[in-house]
């Protein structure tokens, strides 16, 4: 369980949350909801233990497991099955098995009989933690989500980010925690894979809270909603499902606008009165009092809830190009002994639209990154045509320096513009004042995403390589990115799981990995796209 008691949360000098006194039970499913930016990130993060807040204490009892919106790893090199074995401690002893078998057939057999009998030792120590029935069961749980015997048996290094994330997943879910924090869980899930997951859920006996845009998911899942209400700096709390949540919330917006409406009234009549009171001298006092409840019913008033703010975006008005801007022929892959794809030719007309299918660990996070220069093919060249200006949206975000501010991001993105148009860009990607200083690295997920997207507004490309660019974001600002997608006149590869996505971006062309096929898109393709 976890017990939060008077909590203020804070972004620079910006006040997220104020005093906010909480509690995640067993049993408790809780929805943490809130608008880009609202502070829900660092709620988890304070929450987990991971971060501190500004004022208040969190209290664990109990285990819990949090998975981040952008998870990290410190070593690559462990393969995924021991990653996600290492939750229960698991990986320690079966590093320390293969060890022994290596000693068992040492030359010296003082040696051999010592690694013999540690090895036992060992065997034992696995059957307590559970031993291979519970190897089973993380194997299991890894093939729900999208990762197959053969991906666990890699290192984390040769796997994509979607997959990481999915190791991360099942090793949170594995780990047994009495309360799990999950901070945008179906990133990078197939449609399958969301399904498991909405369901194991469900299922689930110990505390959860989960940030998630997944409508589907909080609907299904949630049993209470936690909303952070960035404009009150407040945490809303409704001890009711999502849809009842929905009811409840527009309610008390009701609720809210007639009491105002009557107080407002109250308090014009009272200071109507104490005016014309207040010219007299012998009804000074009694026109202060009046003046004084006045101040009193509006001073009582609960806030009126703003509509939140959401980024205007336009992509950016393509840079003039040749016919073929880019084109690229041979391509491979392979990341050791690992093929990714082979012998992958492809050629982006002027503004004209791709979408990459293909299933988890295909390669279409690969693909973008040959495209856009930031890996070197195995064979193959990527030739770039007349003219061509490339704007990449890496979905890990690594095309952000998370060490410098924002601003600094802006000027390296920009350095034509002045400072003040950089900053009114920033301003209408919501961030403003102090935020602009702020480095990257401290961004949740959604502002991460608005400043890559603040990026790519300011680039002038004429092809535009989006890797799952909807990741992350409020319903609004999905909303934002798919009018953008469906105005921009440039060229546009897409890869992405959202099936909003494809319809808004009215794609001409098909590439499907591995085998990297190309084809006129129909709707046969759009089943996929979920899946793929």
């Amino acid at each position: 369980m976890i017990v939060a008691s008077g909590i203020e949360l804070r972004a620079g000098a910006r006040l997220l949350l104020a005093d906010a006194s909480f509690q995640v039970a067993q049993g408790d499913r809780i929805g943490l909801v809130g608008r880009n930016g609202a502070g829900k990130t660092t709620l988890a993060k304070v929450l987990s233990g991971a971060g501190q807040p500004a004022s208040g204490t969190v209290r664990h009892s109990g285990s819990v497991g949090y998975l981040p919106q952008d998870p990290r790893t410190g070593d690559l090199d462990v393969l995924a099955l021991d990653r996600i074995l290492s939750a229960r401690g698991l990986d320690e002893v079966r590093n320390e098995m293969r060890r022994a078998e290596t000693l068992m057939s040492d030359p010296d057999p003082a040696k051999a009989e010592k690694a013999i009998r540690r090895y036992g030792a060992l065997s034992d120590r696995l059957a307590v933690l559970g031993g291979y029935a519970a190897e089973s069961e993380a194997a299991s749980m890894a093939a729900s989500l999208g990762l197959p015997d053969r991906v666990l048996q890699q290192p984390l290094h040769t796997l994509s980010g979607g997959q990481r994330r999915r190791v991360e997943l099942t090793r949170i879910l594995f780990s047994d925690a009495q309360t799990l924090l999950l901070d945008e869980p179906t990133n990078h899930l197939d449609a399958d894979s969301i399904i498991w997951l909405r369901d194991h859920l469900k299922n689930y006996r110990g505390g959860l809270l989960v940030i998630s845009h997944d409508v589907d998911l909080v609907e299904q899942v949630v049993n209470k909603v936690f909303y952070l209400d960035a404009n009150r700096s407040v945490l809303d709390i409704y001890n009711v499902g999502w849809k009842a949540y929905l009811a409840q919330r527009e309610a008390d917006e009701r609720r809210r606008k007639r009491e105002r409406a009557n107080a407002e009234r109250q308090a014009s009549a009272l200071q109507l009165q104490a005016a014309k009171l207040g010219a007299k001298a012998t009804k000074a006092k009694a026109a202060q009092n009046m003046q004084r409840r006045a101040d009193r019913l509006l001073d009582g008033l609960e806030g009126e809830r703003q509509a939140d703010r959401v980024a205007k975006l336009r992509f950016p008005e393509p840079a003039s190009c040749g016919r073929t801007p880019l084109t690229a022929s041979g391509l491979s892959k392979s990341y050791g002994s690992l093929e990714v794809f082979t012998d992958v030719d492809l050629a982006i007309d002027r503004g004209s639209r791709v979408v990459v299918l293909g299933l988890n660990g295909a390669g279409k996070t690969t693909l973008l990154r040959l495209l856009a220069g930031v890996e070197k093919p195995d064979t193959g060249e990527v030739v770039p045509g007349h003219g061509l200006r490339l704007g990449y949206y890496a979905q890990e975000h690594e095309t952000l320096d998370t060490e410098r501010s924002l601003i600094e991001n802006m000027r390296t993105a920009a350095p034509e513009l002045t400072d003040t148009e950089q900053r009114k860009v920033l301003g209408s990607f919501l961030f403003s004042g102090d935020d602009v200083d702020k480095p990257v690295g401290v961004l949740s997920g959604g502002e991460k995403t608005r400043l890559a997207l603040a990026l790519l507004v300011v680039s002038g490309a004429n092809v535009l390589l989006l890797d799952e660019p909807t990741n992350n974001l409020d319903p609004a600002s999905r909303e934002e990115i798919l009018a953008a997608l469906a105005g921009y006149r440039g060229a546009i590869v897409l890869v992405t799981h959202d099936e909003g996505a494809v319809d808004a971006l009215s794609p001409e062309r098909v590439i499907v990995l591995p085998e990297g096929t190309e084809d006129t898109w129909s709707a046969d393709f759009a089943d996929l796209v979920a899946l793929a």
